[in-house]
């Protein structure tokens, strides 16, 4: 039951598109937030999400000489605090779990993009969870997301891994390339 679960996970086809939009077309309520939760804030940028299912908005800046990006679901809900991190951030026992089962799962690869998540649950108290992501705690209900360019037989192609605290898997997905519409021929 549990291999069955795992391989359903991993044949879900999740694309994601983000692109920047002006500071008038965020959700309200979410700005407010920022601007009365977070101080401290440089180069603020706010973005828009589509993937295949829902649309949820972020903001992305630095604070403290740290990236971090804050997403809000459609109607301005907090949903989850990332901040950019190296594999030295990370201790040395999870990461060896994650890089094993890269190994398993891509064979070759190489991690270009690696975030420590704080994800807005049910039961757990929003300041809390805000106060946690900008003291960079390692706490049990984090969550490491990275972006991976795999080797495969057809080419290099990049998913989006999701790992708990411990290093244990818990989604994947096929990240889109970033948007050339600007580009002009």
């Amino acid at each position: 039951m549990t291999l069955f679960c795992t391989l359903c996970l991993q044949g879900q086809a999740k694309y994601e598109r983000e692109f920047r939009i002006k500071k008038s077309e965020f959700p309200q309520n979410a700005l407010l937030l920022i601007r009365e939760e977070i101080e401290g804030v440089r180069r603020l940028r706010f973005y828009k999400e589509i993937d295949s299912s829902t649309t949820s908005f972020e903001a992305k800046f630095r604070k403290d000489r740290l990236h971090y990006s804050v997403e809000f679901s459609a109607v301005g809900e907090l949903e989850d605090i990332e901040l950019l991190v190296k594999e030295v951030d990370v201790p040395e026992d999870v990461y060896a779990g994650i890089s094993a089962y890269l190994e398993n799962d891509c064979g070759k690869f190489k991690v270009r993009r690696l975030q420590q998540q704080y994800p807005v649950t049910g039961n757990q108290n929003l300041e809390k969870v805000m106060k946690d992501a900008f003291q960079n705690l390692l706490l049990p209900y984090i969550n490491y997301e990275l972006v991976v360019s795999c080797r495969t037989d057809s080419g290099r192609e990049e998913y989006e891994y999701l790992f708990d605290a411990e290093g244990i898997f818990i989604s994947r997905r096929k990240s889109l390339p970033p948007n050339y519409d600007h580009i002009l021929y």
